[in-house]
């Protein structure tokens, strides 16, 4: 069966389909807030707040209220022990354990429309995309290697389960995309992460991998364990038709450049997803920028929040894709058709084109370091790092920023956690060019930093190779996409993350 060109027959014609909400983003949006509402009307949620009754986004926005997890954890647990038409019409069978980034972790709806309407169409249009930006690829002759977040399938009832989303979407792939995944599911799906990068690397050498995709963090520990086995020098050695990493989860800046170590080829290519147990949000649909274009035809409608006037649930500005401006750090706001109403997913963005809907993540909005004015974003701090890394020839597994605060006459200031995967040669440099980057980032943290009149420089702590998994290990969210918060206002997690690397 020629393979190939049936799958390129399928990727082009979804591309008219995308290039429909790229042209006509606000009646796509409209459409199928229609959808959801009169969907929603036939639930014990969509009675009890009058859905029936919403006649536009204004009634929608006027009448139903904001929603973060808290809010909805009663009625996602209802569902699970098999209550029907809750939140989304019918029984809801899939249940999402969300990785996170607090100590404890969510559940959340999975229905048969979101699994197949979103998260998987998510995958299928990434390859459409880059098929679309790359003619006559073969990427099905070669395997995909997927480094997911996968644990096993818990059984809530005959018919229900929760589990990862990775694991979900494992469990009931297609039969033609789980023809090319690498490496079986019983390796993909173990939960000892160590024994599995063992057996994931020794599975798959001798395959003929074409595209790998993952957290960054956990590819480079996978690709490392490759090249220790097959005693190769990258992974172009051991893996020449490669040519796709598939990537999120976490700003791909601070591993750029250990990337291009990894595969030395200038012809290689990297695409970054948004994507979450709530949902597959974007894609980058461009060859030479790391924008994503905002999925807009998932069953997925969009809200959003000025980060200026963030309060939570009490927001009182509330604005549809319609009304957004370029380069505002907004709250993102979303509702589902796996039963997420007006939910708060935590994520703000920023856009930096209208014609089509591209964006930029910048962080969360509890995620950012503002004690003294200062209003750092992850995007400034990743952004810095990487920079620092490149000029003082460091490579950075992970790290994470908490304020020391004013006491007395002392000044405040930002202390870091950092672990190296290659230490710089003079960490006095790298950490003044730290500081000098993140100033030309930010013109907030500049002014504080000024003279030192608010702020003195920054203070740098190399913890031990590990500190950073154990910690992670010790909040039982070792694996797949945890991630570590990078910025905080409380000193809670760094001095955390410094007792256990003294510990080791």
């Amino acid at each position: 069966m020629p393979f190939n060109s049936i799958f390129s027959w399928m990727m082009k014609k979804r591309i008219h389909q995308i290039d429909l909400f790229r042209k006509n983003p606000h009646q796509v949006q409209q459409e199928l807030f229609g959808y959801l509402i009169r969907a929603g009307a036939t639930t014990t949620y969509g009675a009890i707040n009058d859905f029936k009754m919403v006649g536009c986004y204004d009634d929608y926005r006027k009448n139903i209220p904001l929603q973060t997890y808290e809010d909805a954890k009663m009625w996602i647990e209802r569902s699970m022990q098999g209550e029907k038409s809750l939140l989304w019409p019918n029984k809801t069978n899939w249940f999402a354990k969300s990785s996170g980034t607090t100590s404890r972790s969510k559940i959340l709806p999975v229905t048969k429309e979101s699994l197949e309407g979103c998260h998987y169409k998510g995958g299928k249009d990434l390859l459409a995309m880059y098929y679309d930006n790359h003619e006559n690829r073969k990427l099905y002759n070669g395997k995909h290697l997927i480094v997911g977040g996968s644990t096993e399938i818990n059984e809530l009832s005959s018919d229900s389960y929760f589990g990862d989303l990775s694991a979900i979407i494992v469990k009931n792939l297609p039969w033609y995309i789980e023809a090319r995944r690498t490496p079986s599911k019983e390796i993909t799906l173990m939960t000892d992460w160590q024994e599995k990068m063992q057996k994931m690397a020794e599975s798959t050498i001798e395959e003929n991998v074409v595209i790998l995709a993952g957290v960054p963090s956990w590819t480079m520990v996978l690709a490392n364990k490759v090249l220790e086995i097959s005693g190769k020098k990258n992974l172009k050695e051991v893996w020449p038709n490669l040519e796709l990493f598939m990537h999120g989860g976490v700003s791909f800046e601070p591993y750029r450049e250990q990337f291009k170590k990894l595969i030395p080829d200038p012809n290689m290519n990297y695409v970054q997803t948004y994507n979450a147990s709530e949902g597959f949000f974007g894609i980058q649909d461009e060859v030479d920028s790391d924008e994503m274009l905002l999925m807009l035809d998932y069953g997925i409608y969009y809200e959003f929040i000025p980060m200026n006037q963030y309060e939570g649930v009490n927001s009182k500005q509330v604005i549809n894709i319609e009304e957004v401006e370029l380069d505002v750090n907004y709250a993102l706001v979303i509702t589902t058709n796996a039963g997420l109403w007006r939910y708060i997913l935590g994520d703000t963005i920023k856009f930096t084109n209208t014609l089509p809907y591209r964006f930029k993540i910048t962080g969360r909005v509890n995620s950012f370091v503002n004690c003294f004015g200062e209003e750092v974003i992850v995007e400034n701090s990743d952004l810095a790092v990487a920079r620092a890394s490149s000029k003082t020839n460091a490579q950075i597994k992970e790290y994470t920023v908490a304020p020391i605060f004013m006491e007395g006459k002392e000044k405040g200031a930002h202390e870091w956690a950092i672990e190296f995967i290659n230490a710089p040669d003079n960490l006095d440099e790298f950490s003044k060019t730290l500081d000098e980057e993140l100033q030309k980032l930010n013109s907030d943290y500049e002014a504080k930093r000024s003279h030192n009149m608010i702020l003195d420089a920054p203070v740098i702590n190399v913890v031990n190779t590990g500190t950073f998994d154990a910690w992670l290990n010790s909040q039982g969210k070792l694996g797949g996409q945890n991630k570590i918060p990078r910025l905080s206002n409380s000193r809670d997690l760094l001095e955390q993350i410094l007792e256990v690397s003294n510990v080791e």
